[in-house]
C-alpha cells in the first residue's frame, strides 16, 4: 500500500493556503454580505445601533434631465427623503439621467469607442450623495419608481466632504457591482443589492449606472444608507471553505476600482533575466504589437514587466494611440500621468474624462503631460474633469495644434472667461460644453453667427435654449443645410404658428435626428412637411404634443423607412390602440409611448 504521508502533506498545503487566502478576505472587509458561502459568525455590540439615514446633498454628477435651474427632472431631487416612492410612473420629482437606451449611440456624430477600455468597465453615468454621518454601511438601498435597473455599481469614500480639513488620502471601494442587465417590469422597485464590508466609515456614496437596456428614462427617488458608527468585528472562525476563494487576483483588482497599485505597475523597471525567450523573438515586430493591442491598460503595464524584449514592446508609443484613462478614475493621479508621460508621445485619443477629482490630479500635473504628449492630439474627453480651470483651457489651446474633438460637458466649475481659449483650436470638429458656464444672452445671435460662419455643420444640440426664436432658427437652417442632427428639445420660445418647423423641415433633406421634446405646438403640418422632405429620418422626439394626429404619423412612417425611434409620449390624441397598430404594421420601428400617472 503507498504512503498516504506525502498526499497529507498536499492537503495540509492546500487547508493552508485556503485559511490564508480567507484571513487576507476578511483583512478587506469580504465577508460581509458576500455571496461565498461562509458562516462569519459576526457579533454587534447592543451599543453599535445600525444607523439608518437617507442622502443630505448630492455633490456632484455627470448628467441630468432638467436644467440647472430647476427642480423638474434633476439629480438634486436625490437628496432628502422620498417625494414618489412607492408609487410608480413617471414623476417630475425624480433625478432622471440625460440619456437612455441605445439611441445616442447609433447617431450620426455618435463618438467611437476607445480602444483598451475593460470590459468590465460599462459605467455611462454616476451621481455622488453626501449623508450627515460616517458610517461602516451594511445596506445601500435605491429606490427607483420608473423603469428600474439601470444602477450597476455602488461605490463608497473614505474623505469625508463636511470635513475642514483634506484627507491624507482618498479611497474609493466598490461596495457592489453587476454588468448591465434587463428589467421588463417598469414599475417602483426598492433596489437592495448584498454589498461588501469595507474597513473604513464613510458619508459619501457614489452610484453608477448603464442605461442602454432600457426602454425609456430610469427615475430614481431617493437613496438610503444603513451602517454602523463602530465597525463590526468578524470572527475568522469558518465552517466551510468554497473553492470560489481560490480564484485569481484580477477578481481583487476589479474590487478596487481597476487600477490597484498603478503608480508601481507604471514604474517597475526591474527585469529578471531568464534563459531565452523561446521562439516568441522571432515573430515580426508588427505582429507582436498586433497582439499586445488585445491588452488593457493594467495587464501591458504587468506585462511590461515579464522580460526586455516585452518591456520594449510594452513602452512603445504606438501601443498608446488611443488612450482611454476614465475606467481608471478611483487611483489615476499626477504621479500615474508622469509614468505614462514617456509612453504617450504620439497619442491620438485622450479620455480623462471623470478623472482628476478631490486633488488627485493638479493643475501642474496635467500641464506637464499635455506638453509632452498634447501635439499629436486629435480628440480630448475630459467630461466632468473638475480639475480644469482657466489655465488648463489656455494648456489645451498651446499644445493641441491638431485638436478637432474637444468633450467639456459637465466641467461645471470653469469660469466663463475661460472659455475664450477654445477660439485659439482652429481645427476643431466636435465640441461639446452641456452643463458648463458659458455665458449666451442672446440664442438668435449665436444661431445667426454658426449659419454664417459654420456651413458644413452636421449636428447642432441646442436642448433647453430658453430664448430662441423662429429668426434663429431662420437662419441657422438657411446657413446649414448639411444638419443630419439637430435638438430643439425643450425650447418654448419656438412656435409652430410662426412656420419654423415646416421650414426645417424643407430646408434641412439631409436630417436624421430631430428632437422637438415638449414643445406643445408641434401640429400636423410640421409632421407632413417632415415626411414629404425629410426621408432619411431616424430619430423623431415630439414627446408631449397635443397637436399630432394618427394620420399624419402614419404618412411619415410610411415615407421614413429608415425610422428607428419615435417618441409620442403624452401626446394626447396618440392613443394605446394607435401605438398597437402601428407596431403590427412597422415592426422595425421602436413607438415610445408613457402616459401621466
Amino acid at each position: 500500500m503507498p504512503p498516504v504521508f506525502p498526499m497529507l502533506t498536499v492537503l495540509t498545503m492546500f487547508y493552508y493556503l485556503c485559511l490564508r487566502r480567507r484571513a487576507r478576505t476578511a483583512a478587506r472587509g469580504e465577508m460581509m454580505n458576500s455571496h461565498r458561502a461562509i458562516e462569519s459568525n459576526s457579533r454587534t455590540s447592543p451599543l453599535n445601533a445600525e444607523v439608518v439615514q437617507y442622502a443630505k446633498e448630492v455633490v456632484d454628477f455627470s448628467s441630468h434631465y432638467g436644467s440647472e435651474n430647476s427642480m423638474t427632472y434633476t439629480m438634486w431631487n436625490l437628496a432628502g427623503v422620498p417625494n414618489v416612492f412607492p408609487s410608480s410612473g413617471d414623476f417630475t420629482q425624480t433625478a432622471v439621467f440625460r440619456t437612455y437606451g441605445t439611441w445616442w449611440d447609433q447617431c450620426p456624430s455618435a463618438s467611437l469607442p476607445f480602444k483598451r477600455t475593460p470590459p468590465n468597465f460599462q459605467s455611462q453615468d454616476y451621481v455622488e450623495l453626501t449623508f450627515e454621518q460616517q458610517v461602516y454601511p451594511t445596506a445601500v438601498h435605491v429606490l427607483e419608481t420608473y423603469h428600474p435597473g439601470a444602477v450597476i455599481r455602488i461605490l463608497a469614500c473614505s474623505a469625508n466632504p463636511y470635513s475642514p480639513s483634506p484627507p491624507a488620502e482618498v479611497r474609493w471601494e466598490i461596495l457592489w457591482s453587476e454588468r448591465p442587465t434587463k428589467v421588463n417590469a417598469s414599475q417602483a422597485r426598492q433596489f437592495k443589492p448584498c454589498i461588501k464590508q469595507i474597513n473604513f466609515p464613510t458619508n459619501l456614496i457614489r452610484l453608477e449606472v448603464n442605461s442602454s437596456l432600457l426602454d425609456y428614462y430610469t427615475e430614481l427617488d431617493a437613496v438610503v444608507l444603513h451602517g454602523m458608527k463602530d465597525k463590526p468585528v468578524l470572527s475568522l472562525k469558518t465552517s466551510l471553505i468554497d473553492m470560489n476563494d481560490l480564484e485569481e487576483d484580477d477578481y481583487e483588482e476589479n474590487n478596487d476600482c481597476g487600477m490597484d497599485n498603478l503608480n508601481k505597475k507604471l514604474s517597475s523597471t526591474a527585469l529578471r533575466e531568464g534563459p531565452n525567450n523561446g521562439y516568441f523573438d522571432k515573430l515580426p515586430y508588427e505582429l507582436i504589437q498586433l497582439i499586445l493591442n488585445h491588452l488593457t491598460l493594467p495587464d501591458l503595464c504587468r506585462l511590461a514587466q515579464t522580460c526586455k524584449l516585452l518591456n520594449q514592446h510594452c513602452y512603445d508609443p504606438l501601443q498608446y494611440i488611443h488612450l482611454n484613462l476614465q475606467p481608471y478614475w478611483a487611483k489615476l493621479n499626477d504621479t500615474s500621468l508622469e509614468f505614462l508621460q514617456a509612453r504617450c508621445t504620439l497619442v491620438q485619443w485622450l479620455n480623462l474624462s471623470w478623472t482628476g477629482n478631490r486633488g488627485f490630479i493638479s493643475v501642474a500635473g496635467f500641464s506637464r503631460f499635455l506638453k509632452v504628449c498634447g501635439s499629436e492630439l486629435v480628440r480630448l474627453e475630459l467630461s466632468c474633469s473638475h480639475f480644469l480651470n482657466e489655465t488648463c483651457l489656455e494648456i489645451i489651446s498651446e499644445m493641441c495644434p491638431h485638436l478637432q474633438e474637444l468633450n467639456l460637458s459637465s466641467c461645471d466649475k470653469l469660469p466663463p472667461q475661460a472659455f475664450n481659449h477654445i477660439a485659439k483650436l482652429c481645427g476643431l470638429k466636435r465640441l461639446v460644453l452641456y452643463r458648463t458656464k458659458v455665458e449666451i444672452e442672446d440664442y438668435d445671435v449665436i444661431a445667426s453667427m454658426i449659419g454664417a460662419k459654420c456651413k458644413k455643420l452636421r449636428t447642432l444640440d441646442l436642448w433647453r435654449c430658453k430664448n430662441i426664436t423662429e429668426n434663429g432658427i431662420a437662419e441657422l437652417a438657411s446657413g446649414c443645410p448639411l444638419l443630419e442632427e439637430l435638438d430643439l428639445g425643450w425650447c418654448p420660445t419656438l412656435q409652430s404658428s410662426t412656420g419654423c418647423f415646416a421650414k426645417l423641415a424643407r430646408q434641412l433633406p439631409n436630417l436624421q435626428k430631430l428632437f422637438l421634446t415638449a414643445n406643445r405646438s408641434v401640429c400636423d403640418t410640421d409632421i407632413e412637411e417632415l415626411a414629404c422632405n425629410c426621408t432619411r429620418l431616424r430619430q423623431l422626439d415630439i414627446l408631449g404634443t397635443r397637436m399630432v394626429s394618427p394620420v399624419s404619423l402614419r404618412k411619415l412612417l410610411e415615407s421614413c423607412k429608415d425610422l428607428s425611434l419615435l417618441d409620442v409620449s403624452f401626446c394626447s390624441q396618440i392613443d394605446n390602440r394607435a401605438v398597437l397598430e402601428f407596431n403590427g404594421s412597422f415592426p422595425n420601428v421602436f413607438i415610445k409611448k408613457s402616459f401621466t400617472q
